[in-house]
C-alpha cells in the first residue's frame, strides 16, 4: 500500500493552480498548505483549493512539520532558492521548469538533492 504524501505549494500563480487542479485527482497525495508571499494571495489560493494552512512566507511552508512534498510554483528566476530552501528543511521537492537559470545553480540543486536523499 502507498501511503499518503501530504504536500504543500509555494507560489499561487497559474501553474500553481493548474498543478493544485491536477493534483486533487491523485488518490495518495493530500494537498494541505499553500505558501505565498502575501497572507491575501494564500488565503484566496486556501479558499479555491480547501486547503487548512495557508502561509505568508515560503519558509513557513518549507519548514511546516507536516509536510512531505513541495511543489515549487514561484517565478523561475527563484527556483534555485525555493528549492534549496525546501531541500534544506528535509522537503521532497518537484520543481516546474526549467528549475533553475543555468548548470552551475542546476548542479547545486541536483548535489543539495543527493545529499537529502
Amino acid at each position: 500500500m502507498v501511503e499518503r504524501v501530504r504536500m504543500g505549494i509555494l507560489g499561487t500563480g497559474r501553474m500553481a493552480r493548474d498543478f493544485a487542479t491536477g493534483v486533487r485527482e491523485a488518490k495518495n497525495i493530500e494537498l494541505l498548505a499553500i505558501g505565498s508571499r502575501s497572507q491575501e494571495s494564500a488565503d484566496r489560493f486556501a479558499g479555491e483549493f480547501d486547503l487548512p494552512k495557508r502561509f505568508a512566507a515560503y519558509e513557513q511552508l518549507a519548514n511546516d512539520p507536516e509536510i512531505d512534498l513541495v511543489y515549487i510554483a514561484t517565478p523561475h528566476a527563484m527556483h534555485r532558492e525555493n528549492s534549496l530552501m525546501c531541500l534544506n528543511a528535509g522537503k521532497a521537492v518537484i520543481c516546474e521548469k526549467p528549475f533553475a537559470i543555468n548548470a552551475s545553480e542546476a548542479s547545486s540543486v541536483i548535489e543539495r538533492a543527493r545529499e537529502k536523499g
